[in-house]
């Protein structure tokens, strides 16, 4: 076991199914909450918005809507939340959707105490760097997908379309003080985002754990994690109303956003940030899966400790194989994942990627999430990268 480290998970996590009701009696940051989420309009829809809107009225707590919120959130929007926000006088952010709602929650609370635009704050690519000294509003999270883990983290990505720049960023002002995950909320989602979805969370897990910053609160909740996307994801894809399976892929969503807090991710969402900076319109979830096999080939015949854990942990037997071969058996159990939630045939070229921006996403992903290539466990250069994207397109 590592005998440095620091652990710090200030949210707190109501979990369960039927646990939104809780929203009318615990203790919340404020009086007047910014309400975000996303353009699609599947909050009002299913009815989510209003259920939210009347728990906070339970509890005299006033709410002003913005509903602008992308699939890959964009700047502009968190600055003019943020006016919003600080014009109604909101005291606190709440995030309802999926994790770009949540993310730009986030930033929005960030940009409601602080001056200027929210790039000004960035580190990385042309981010002015900036420190945001009067933090944040208090965020509270409540998540209808099971994905990116930000209930249960500090991060959160943000695009600036007009410079191709995908990058996550965060610090300890960004942790929701409140999350509220009720996989009844999860049942609404589609197949193919739950694959999506599902796919983000099992990839933080595998990132986390095997990041150089790894961490001993957060390897067996990797793990775990892992595990319980290989048996409940092909289940929840297969019947949303499953919700043994629902809960089962929520809880390792919410577990691999806490192994995010306590490790990190590494370069594969580098290189998907790169990517989906310029194709705006592909699923995050979906080009992870699409680069996934390419990538984790590549680490795996380089470094494959580690490996054979995570292998284990989707139920493939590695009695008696060494340690190359039960990397590869990790390999293997990924593509079956790939496979037994029905993405086997997606591809990038379906996107609109071409196989010739492979130099310039290799440079983008180094110049805007480089620091995600310092926690990868095994070095790699902007030609190994092109060589992976070139090995993963289709």
């Amino acid at each position: 076991m590592k005998k440095s480290f620091t652990y710090f998970m200030p949210t707190k996590v109501i979990f369960g199914s039927g646990k939104l009701d809780e929203l009318a009696k615990v203790s919340l940051p404020g009086k007047k909450a910014l309400l975000v989420i996303g353009a699609g309009g599947s909050m009002r829809k299913l009815g989510y918005l209003k259920r939210v809107e009347n728990l906070l009225k339970k509890q005299n707590v006033e709410s002003v809507v913005y509903d602008k919120i992308q699939p890959n959130p964009l700047t502009e929007h968190v600055d003019e939340a943020a006016g919003v926000a600080r014009k109604e006088r909101c005291d606190f952010i709440l995030g309802l959707g999926g994790g770009s709602t949540i993310d730009s929650a986030k930033s929005i609370a960030i940009m409601a105490k602080n001056d200027g635009k929210y790039w000004d704050y960035i580190k990385g690519g042309s981010g002015g760097g900036k420190n945001p000294k009067n933090g944040a509003l208090p965020i509270v999270a409540i998540t209808t997908t099971a994905g990116t883990g930000t209930e249960a983290d500090p991060w959160t990505v943000i695009t600036k379309p007009d410079t191709n720049e995908k990058i996550g960023w965060g610090n300890d002002d960004t942790f929701p003080v409140l999350s509220i995950v009720d996989p009844e909320l999860m049942k609404s989602v589609p197949p193919k985002m739950t694959a999506f979805t599902g796919m983000d969370t099992f990839f933080h897990a595998v990132e986390a754990y095997i990041a150089t910053v790894s961490h001993p609160v957060g390897d067996p909740l990797a793990l775990e994690a892992i595990g319980l996307i290989a048996v409940y994801l092909p289940k929840a894809v297969k019947d949303g109303n499953d919700i043994e399976a629902r809960t089962m892929v929520a809880w390792a969503n919410t577990e691999a956003g806490i192994c995010e807090s306590t490790s990190s991710c590494i370069s594969h969402h580098s290189l998907e940030h790169a990517i989906s900076a310029y194709h705006q319109d592909l699923p995050h979830g979906a080009g992870l899966v699409m680069t996934s096999v390419a990538y984790f080939s590549h680490l795996a015949k380089k470094l494959p400790a580690r490996f054979g854990d995570m292998a284990r942990a989707m139920g493939e037997d590695i009695t008696g194989l060494s340690e190359a071969d039960s990397a590869m058996a990790f390999v293997a159990a990924l593509k079956k994942l790939i496979k037994n939630i029905g993405l086997e045939d997606l591809k990038l070229s379906d996107y609109g990627v071409k196989p010739d921006e492979a130099q310039k996403i290799a440079k983008n992903s180094f110049e805007n999430m480089g620091g995600l290539y310092d926690v990868t466990p095994v070095k790699l250069t902007e030609r190994d990268v092109v060589e992976i994207f070139k090995n993963a397109y289709r």
